[in-house]
């Protein structure tokens, strides 16, 4: 694959999701979508202002939110060290953002401040202790909306990708199974980011990093899951994860997508089949069910994840990095560059954090 496929592709990741996290901070958490509708229309196909009652109202159209903020701290952390330096994270986290904190859910940069982050800055302002006594069991997907950015400098090194997202979302979220739902979607989106598809076939190039040791989660079936036999050699890889299904769950969103006897009109009612909710077993079947759907298609699967209502910022962020890296960035209409806060100083960093990809 030519590199500059491969560099357009990690662009496309990276400013799809600051893209997605942008299109969400109007329409955030709406969970009764008739409100919606009356708020925003019956098609939001933009970036919006947030109302003035609601999450993000100190923000105006087109800026991040504290997601946001935190995945370009993350992204400016990976080019000016070359790679994942935890050291380097923990202090501008220390620096940079807890300054601006009070515990509170509204405050801070965008407005608002997720659970997680949260309970660090308690655990580590107030309680004064160190990193890596910070993470607490918030079942969400803040890890995933910074670490992606991880997953795209390592698209080369599973290995390496899987130890930094590892440690990266423990400092923050403790739960395993958040954990390796966090290390499965980084490693599905560096599958894309080297240029494969979003599709039924994904799961078993997974499997197969799996059987090679590059990926830390426990196998026991052989090829096509199919069940050791009697007086086989125990073919188990006992990794740091107990079950591989995190790595099988995009397929089967694949799949659904191609099955003729599945329909989910309009696309946006994803969100009602697979949840509105924060939780991340709820967002990320959504997320891979829009980016298989629409993977050569940048524009419609960032509208339908915010459409959807609920955790629609949360949505877009992990469907534009999965569509982005697919559609390259050279697929991603330049509307939602010119309204992108930052949009420039944003895509020079995505551009040197793509130069290193493919690098030890």
């Amino acid at each position: 694959m030519p590199t500059n496929n491969i560099q357009d592709r990690a662009m496309g990741a990276i400013m799809g999701a600051f893209i997605g996290d942008a299109l969400g901070l109007g329409p955030h958490w709406y969970y009764d979508l008739n409100e919606l509708r009356r708020d925003y229309g019956d098609w939001i196909d933009g970036y919006t202002d947030p109302k003035p009652d609601r999450y993000h109202a100190v923000c105006k159209a087109g800026q991040l939110s504290q997601a946001g903020f935190i995945l370009a701290l993350t992204l400016r952390s990976l080019v000016e060290c070359g790679g994942y330096n935890e050291d380097d994270f923990c202090r501008r986290m220390d620096e940079e953002l807890f300054p601006l904190l009070d515990g509170t859910p509204v405050s801070g940069p965008g407005g608002y401040t997720s659970q997680s982050i949260r309970e660090a800055w308690r655990r580590r302002v107030q309680q004064k202790l160190p990193w890596g006594q910070t993470g607490s069991h918030a079942d969400t997907t803040e890890a995933i909306e910074r670490t992606l950015v991880i997953a795209v400098r390592y698209a080369f090194q599973p290995d390496q990708l899987a130890a930094a997202i590892t440690n990266n979302t423990m400092l923050t979220q403790s739960d395993h199974t958040v954990v390796s739902m966090t290390v499965a979607y980084g490693a599905v989106l560096a599958l894309l980011v080297q240029g494969h598809t979003l599709d039924a076939g994904l799961s078993g190039k997974l499997m197969e990093l799996v059987k090679d040791g590059k990926l830390p989660f426990h196998a026991v079936t052989r090829g096509d899951l199919r069940p050791p036999r009697l007086g086989d050699p125990d073919p188990s890889r006992a990794g740091r994860f107990a079950s591989p299904d995190a790595l099988l769950t995009p397929s089967y969103m694949a799949a659904a997508v191609t099955d003729s006897e599945i329909q989910i009109e309009p696309a946006w009612k994803v969100s009602i089949v697979y949840g509105m909710p924060c939780a991340i077993y709820h967002q990320l079947p959504a997320a891979y069910y829009l980016a298989a759907r629409f993977h050569n298609d940048f524009e419609s699967a960032v509208l339908h994840a915010i459409n959807g209502g609920g955790q629609n910022q949360a949505r877009a962020i992990l469907t534009g990095a999965l569509a982005g890296a697919q559609t390259g960035l050279s697929g991603i209409p330049q509307r939602f560059f010119d309204g992108l806060e930052g949009g420039v100083s944003l895509i020079k960093l995505a551009e040197e954090l793509a130069s290193k990809v493919g690098d030890l």
